[in-house]
């Protein structure tokens, strides 16, 4: 998945706010000696979306608590820029999502499975950068329905839609109909062909407006977007795994990696849900802080 200009609008994202990064080499995965110090302290970075930094500021919060020298830089922009950043040693840590980081390392990846996806993602780590263990949490695409068109025709996976995709109407971005990961998909791997397709876009307010109002019965809708919660929308379950996993993980300098490190993040990561990425997402839209929201969490699983 590909976070798109319009959701980060719609998510109000900040600014960069490391603009004092190092230049950045042509080559992002040069063998230039890193700059990263010896010194025990871990900075944790994000992406310049909310979710991102919501997520790191989780990680920095746990670390804190465990007794780990933290410093952040939050919103240090895209993949362009993170990445090489922490092959650098300007950042050691960060939260990612599995599919699209492998995506972005191995543009012939089609690994799609949680498992596959990750495996298919250590393979490609670049030398002094590791992945510890995924979360269950996904930011993914996902077919999504309203309650009251899952009760109605008893869906919970979109291999349910199969009899009944003949009388409905789905929505997305206009390339939704020509994507493997999309109408060309939804007919190969699980035989849902749909009434018709209204091109709207991607993921956006006019896809879930027209989702909520009707005009649409399915729709292309990320798995954390607060409107799951706020419009009471059902994700249906992709048990033949047609998108890529989207698992959020940590990845970080392997020279960073140790005991209490792993400890730490695998605990963040085993507690952290979907679900969890819903509420807390609603929360930022409810103009709560990173900070409270991420205390809040840790505090409900008992992480310190």
């Amino acid at each position: 998945m590909t976070k798109s200009l319009l959701r980060n609008a719609v998510y109000a994202c900040a600014t960069l706010s490391l603009m004092a990064l190092p230049a950045l080499a042509a080559d992002p995965f040069g063998t230039a000696a890193p700059k990263r110090q010896s010194k025990g302290t871990i900075i944790v970075g994000s992406a310049n979306f909310p979710e991102s930094q919501l997520i790191a500021t989780i990680y920095a919060k746990a670390l804190k608590s465990a007794g780990v020298p933290v410093e952040t830089h939050m919103n240090i922009g895209s993949r362009e820029v993170y990445i090489p950043a922490l092959i650098d040693g300007s950042i050691d840590l960060l939260p990612e999502y599995s599919g699209s980081m492998l995506t972005y390392l191995d543009k012939n990846a089609t690994a799609s499975s949680p498992t596959d996806v990750a495996t298919a993602l250590k393979a490609a780590l670049p030398k002094g950068v590791s992945i510890l263990t995924p979360s269950a949490a996904q930011d993914a695409d996902t077919v999504t329905v309203t309650q009251a068109t899952a009760t109605k025709y008893h869906l919970a996976s979109i291999a349910d839609l199969k009899p009944v995709a003949g009388d409905l109407v789905s929505g997305g971005a206009p390339e939704w109909q020509t994507r493997e990961e999309g109408a060309v998909g939804l007919t190969r791997i699980y035989g849902v062909t749909f009434k018709s397709f209204k091109p709207l876009d991607e993921a956006g307010p006019l896809t879930l407006s027209a989702l909520v109002n009707g005009q649409v019965q399915a729709a292309d809708v990320y798995s954390t977007d607060p409107s799951m919660a706020a419009d009471h929308l059902v994700a249906l379950s992709d048990p033949k795994s047609l998108f890529p996993a989207q698992n959020v993980v940590p990845i970080i300098a392997t020279a960073k990696v140790n005991p209490i490190v792993i400890k730490t993040l695998n605990a963040v990561s085993a507690a952290l849900t979907t679900d969890d990425l819903i509420k807390m997402n609603v929360a930022l839209g409810n103009h709560e802080s990173f900070n409270e929201v991420a205390k809040d969490w840790l505090k409900a699983h008992n992480i310190k």
